[in-house]
């Protein structure tokens, strides 16, 4: 904060704002390698970043300078990820619906790891090896152990009815690791898990390590993953644990379970997610007397669609007068033609909030930028990581021009 005015990066927002226009996802790079860092040393190495929280050419380039593998789960963010220059062999490949052409792209480009999801899968990588004469490719086995990751339905993945993975209850996760293991085109490494995103309950990460602990000791698999899915804290009020003590709940949990070998974690939005903030511009401010004042902005729903998907709460703030009492109660709201394109249900401003300013949403480095649309044909915003006071572009915004690339005449 530089007299009264919020700074990121040592970089002024309000002038970044014009610079680079509004909305401007704003990523402290520091930031963003100290999270590395820390989840790094707190397994041990072992860590794979969740490219799904939010990938560009210049997020995978830092978590690649910075030693982490990285994972990814659709054919185009494994194509970001090689385009890069990240390295194949520190890539873990998922998906629960992995077509034919993208296994044929990992196996390819040899990746690290393919985490098998379903029988269908192993069938696709049987033909695959076949057809292509490779060697046995290294997989884990996804297994759904049944535990209530205590999070929003949508984004829960570890009990017995979801899409993920084969079910230790019915049997399933065992009949997947004995394929495996006798496959000539697989080499069964270890056991993947993954419970839910936006997770706070440690006690339920240590009863999914409990459960995947006990199911691959009889297979004397060496790799357990444990996926990612810590939660952070959006709004006053909300509290997570931090990264060690999910590594601690993690890698205690199996080490007391008797297991010796590589304890491994995904974690994606633990990482990038208050590493970035959102810069918009007011356009309008509707009060309603007695109701609530509206104050619309120039993003929304196609670049944080999180509140409308998920009910998700933010906090809003005024870089250019940061200290000032927050004492106005709105709702911001996107540009778009829905009622539900909120993006701040009830946050505080000060009383002089006016038509003009910069307005900032924090905590939005994660699942904004990865899950944007182009819906209404708004242009997608640009992302700029900021370090030491200096600012760079790192995804330009998009301009209509843009919009009919793909377009057939």
């Amino acid at each position: 904060m530089v007299n009264g005015r919020l700074t990121v990066g040592g970089c002024d927002l309000v002038g970044l704002a014009e610079r680079y226009g509004t909305p401007l996802f704003v990523y402290d790079e520091a930031h963003l390698r100290r999270r590395c860092r820390e989840a790094s040393q707190a397994f041990g190495g072992g860590v794979s970043y969740a490219a799904k929280a939010f990938l560009c050419l210049a997020m995978a380039k830092l978590v690649e300078s910075e030693g982490l593998g990285m994972d990814v789960a659709t054919g185009g963010e494994l194509a970001m990820a090689l385009r890069a220059g990240f390295p194949p062999s520190r890539l873990v490949f998922h998906g629960n619906n992995k077509s034919k052409e993208e296994l044929a792209m990992a196996i390819g480009a040899g990746v690290g790891r393919v985490v098998v999801d379903s029988f269908d899968e192993m069938d696709r990588i049987d033909r695959l090896h076949s057809r292509m004469g490779c060697g046995p490719v290294d997989v884990l086995i996804r297994i759904t152990p049944g535990v209530d990751a205590h999070t929003h339905e949508f984004v829960a993945t570890g009990h017995d009815d979801t899409k993920f993975g084969f079910t230790v209850s019915s049997g399933a996760a065992d009949r997947a690791v004995r394929r495996a293991k006798e496959s000539p085109s697989m080499n069964a490494r270890g056991v993947h898990a993954h419970i839910g995103s936006q997770v706070f309950r440690l006690e339920s990460f240590r009863e999914a390590a409990r459960i995947v602990s006990r199911m691959a000791a009889p297979f004397g698999l060496e790799e357990l993953s444990l996926g990612g899915g810590l939660g952070v804290p959006y709004v006053e009020g909300e509290s997570a644990p931090t990264i060690g003590e999910w590594a601690e709940a993690l890698v205690g949990t199996c080490r007391a379970e008797g297991v010796t070998g590589p304890i491994m974690a995904e974690p994606g939005r633990a990482i990038a997610a208050a590493a970035a903030l959102t810069l918009y511009r007011v356009g309008t401010i509707k009060e309603i007397p007695g109701v609530r004042t509206y104050l619309a902005v120039d993003g929304g729903m196609s670049d944080n669609p999180r509140p409308v998907l998920y009910g998700s709460g933010y906090e809003v703030f005024l870089p250019r007068s940061v200290c000032a009492p927050r004492e106005r109660e709105v709702t911001v709201v996107g540009k778009h033609c829905e009622s539900g394109d909120r993006l701040v249900a009830s946050g505080w401003l000060p009383a002089g909030v006016e038509v003009g300013d910069v307005v900032a949403t924090p905590v939005t480095g994660a699942y904004g930028h990865s899950m944007g649309s182009g819906y209404q044909k708004v242009p997608r915003p640009p992302v700029v990581f900021v370090s030491g006071g200096d600012s760079r572009l790192v995804v330009r915004r998009e301009e209509h021009e843009d919009m009919f690339r793909l377009e057939v005449e």
